[in-house]
């Protein structure tokens, strides 16, 4: 049981090493002994591989021969030798690109694409199969391709004119000439390689000769001539020169594509004539086998009378209105009636309709399209009319009258007119006081008329109204037109209360804005410094309005009005408002200001005093005397008691007994000075030694009178300065 898989994997193993070692490196066809040769060549087609194998054993070789897509040979040899594939006699039929593959143990390849190309087709032959026929009779042609393989199309000719339906994969054709006399045969075919084809030359020729046929078809009309509707016209139609041997074909016959009858060998009607055109045409017709033969005669027929015709007496029509019908024959034949009236009736006759009179028909029109035929009738004849086709009108309503936008004066406005309801084309006028102004005609429904005019006269548009009409009816009338007429802004003016010198902080101000225009009017409040941002947006009725506010600083600047309607917006003239100080501020200032002036003088009055304080001085030139040295001082104390002495000295100047020589000024009448000793050691010591009192006002120092302490009064004293 061992040896099997050992034996296997020997040969796989052999196997697998002789397929690693097999190369195929090329594969060749040609072709033999040429690429393009002629007709009945015999050809080879030559496979040729080079094989690279491990060792000298045999190897089983496949080959395959294509032509085209398609395999066309097979074959399997273990031979190392060239594969050859014989075509013997090659036909146009072996045309084709051909090609070889070689397969060996799995390893494959293929050559590259031959090409043969053969040339030489035979000449077809033609064949009948009888000379000589009779009319209607067929025959059998057949067309031979001496040698011919492949797929083949024949074609047969009559008078170089190709047969119908001749063209067929078959070579035998049977078919009837048509027509008598000598029919010139020819056939070729075409040999198909696809995508190409390639055709033969023209075959030889056969002359194929046809005899008519000696019977013919009969046509009799009586009466011929003189014939008027509903006269009666006996027609025969039949067969000539009927033998035994004659095969029964068929018969018809027919008045223009009427048929009136049909048989084998002879047919009669008994027809009442008609007068559908002013010539009748009668045939017959005899077919036999594949032969037609036709005779026709023609037959004058006069009318009767004439096709009737239905007429409205209105040209148009509304809604219920009434109607009349006429129906009228306007040709007749008096005497071929003998006497005998038309008959008129009306097509559908219904509640509507009342008949008048023969031919008159009268009744109220409905309210939708509707269609109306009549027929005339007599000696059996009948005709009738055209349709008549009513389309009754809806009159039109009251129309309406209005403006778009506004009615501006000095400006176009359209003004439109419409009707609700009504069947156009409906005719608008626009009159204005009651006189023709403009006319438009709408041919669409719900469309309304427009017109413009130019508004020259303020106050309102109620001369203007406008009329509808869509027929003979009397037109519809409109209201007046109420629309006012809008009067653009003409100006705008600005003033201020109270007056602008006038104004300071907490007033109350009031600007108004007066203007001319239709209101009602938007009035803004505008002022520079805040743009286009109004500060107060207010409408009005009436021609005028102010804005009132209470001003301070921040409202100085330029104040304007813009007012605007329906029509436009002007601006104001513009006031500059500039607001003054309050008064209370008015009366501070002044007021602060002698006050600060005030206060400046004391305080320099405080200090100019302060500033000639008493002094000591020993010069007689000097009012106050210079202050002692401190040993001085020390010396002079230590003479005085310890408590404090205040001396007081009095200058007293005497009055000259002339005032106006040495007058006394302010202040400087009596001078008093106080001198006050401290004891040794104060820490606050002052020192101002003795007082001498001068006389100022003249040369001469008067007397001094000393006074006691107790006799003067402290309060009238200055106080001591540093």
């Amino acid at each position: 049981m061992g040896l099997l898989p050992l034996f296997t994997s020997t040969l796989l193993f052999s196997w697998t090493t002789l397929n690693a070692a097999l190369k195929i490196t090329k594969v060749d066809l040609s072709i033999e002994p040429s690429a393009a040769v002629y007709r009945d060549t015999n050809v080879a087609l030559r496979c040729k591989a080079e094989v690279l194998a491990f060792g000298t054993e045999a190897l089983n070789r496949v080959y395959t021969i294509y032509k085209g897509d398609s395999v066309i040979y097979n074959k399997t040899t273990s031979s190392s030798e060239d594969l050859l594939y014989h075509l013997p006699q090659a036909r146009v039929s072996n045309n084709g690109k051909y090609k070889c593959k070689i397969s060996i143990m799995g390893e494959e390849k293929a050559s590259e694409a031959a090409t043969l190309t053969v040339e030489g087709m035979s000449t077809p032959i033609l064949r009948f199969n009888k000379a000589n026929i009779t009319e209607g009779e067929s025959v059998t042609a057949t067309c031979l391709a001496p040698g011919e393989t492949g797929s083949l199309l024949f074609s047969f000719y009559d008078n170089s004119k190709e047969v119908e339906n001749a063209r067929v994969t078959s070579n035998e054709l049977t078919f009837v000439p048509k027509g008598v006399g000598n029919h010139i045969i020819h056939c070729s075919y075409l040999v198909f390689i696809m995508p190409n084809s390639f055709k033969s030359q023209t075959s030889n020729t056969v002359t194929l000769t046809v005899e008519e046929l000696s019977i013919e078809p009969v046509l009799k009309i009586s009466p011929q001539d003189n014939v008027y509707e509903g006269d009666t016209v006996n027609i025969t139609c039949s067969v000539s020169n009927v033998t035994k041997d004659y095969q029964a074909g068929e018969l018809l016959l027919s008045q223009d594509t009427e048929l009136l009858k049909s048989g084998k060998t002879s047919i009669h009607v008994s027809w009442t004539a008609h007068a559908r055109t002013p010539m009748l045409t009668i045939k017959c017709r005899l077919y036999l086998r594949d032969v037609v033969k036709v005779v026709n005669k023609t037959v004058s027929v006069s009318e009767l009378f004439s096709v009737p015709t239905l007429k409205m007496s209105a040209l148009e029509v509304f809604q219920e209105d009434e109607i009349s019908l006429t129906c009228r024959s306007e040709k007749l034949s008096y005497d071929r009636l003998e006497g005998e009236f038309l008959i008129y009736s009306l097509e559908p006759f219904d509640y509507h309709m009342v008949q008048k009179g023969n031919g008159v028909f009268v009744g109220k029109a409905k309210t939708i399209d509707f269609n109306y035929t009549c027929t005339a009738a007599a000696k059996g004849i009948k005709k009738k009319s055209n349709v008549l086709t009513i389309h009754p009108k809806v009159p039109v309503s009251t129309p309406k009258i209005w403006v778009s936008g506004s009615a501006i004066l000095g400006r176009k406005v359209e003004i439109f007119c419409l009707s609700d309801t009504g069947t156009p084309p409906i005719t608008y006028t626009l009159l204005k006081a009651n006189k023709q102004n403009q006319i438009a005609i709408v041919h669409e429904f719900n469309k309304a008329a427009n017109f413009t005019i130019v508004i020259n006269e303020p106050g309102r548009l109620n001369h203007y109204l406008c009329t509808a009409s869509n027929g003979d009816r009397a037109p519809e009338l409109s209201d007046k037109l109420q629309t006012a007429v809008i009067e653009p802004m003409t100006e705008a003016y600005l003033m201020v209360v109270p007056d602008v010198d006038d104004i300071s902080e907490g007033h109350t101000v009031i600007l108004i804005c007066s203007f001319l225009g239709t209101p009602p009017v938007t009035v803004r409040w505008l002022r520079d410094s805040d743009g286009l941002n109004p500060l107060k947006t207010t409408t009005t009725n009436i021609n005028t309005t102010n804005y009132e506010f209470v001003v301070n600083k921040e409202h100085t600047d330029n104040y304007y009005c813009q007012a605007e309607n329906r029509a436009n917006s002007v601006e104001s003239n513009k006031i500059n408002l500039v607001v003054g100080m309050a008064m209370w501020k008015k009366l501070l200032i002044p007021g602060t200001i002698i006050l600060v002036v005030s206060s400046l003088v004391m305080v320099g009055f405080i200090l100019f005093t302060r500033s000639r304080r008493v002094r000591v001085d020993r010069t007689p030139e000097s009012v106050w005397s210079s202050r002692k040295p401190e040993a001085e001082i020390d010396d002079d104390s230590s003479t005085l008691s310890n408590e404090p002495e205040v001396e007081y000295t009095e200058v007293v100047h005497p009055r000259s007994s002339d005032p106006t020589k040495n007058p006394l000024r302010k202040g400087t009448d009596t001078v008093y000075s106080e001198l006050q000793n401290s004891p040794h050691g104060a820490a606050d010591h002052h020192d101002y030694g003795s007082v001498k009192y001068v006389d100022l006002n003249g040369d001469q120092q008067p007397g001094i009178t000393q006074h006691s302490p107790k006799d003067i009064s402290y309060s009238d004293l200055p106080m001591p300065v540093d």
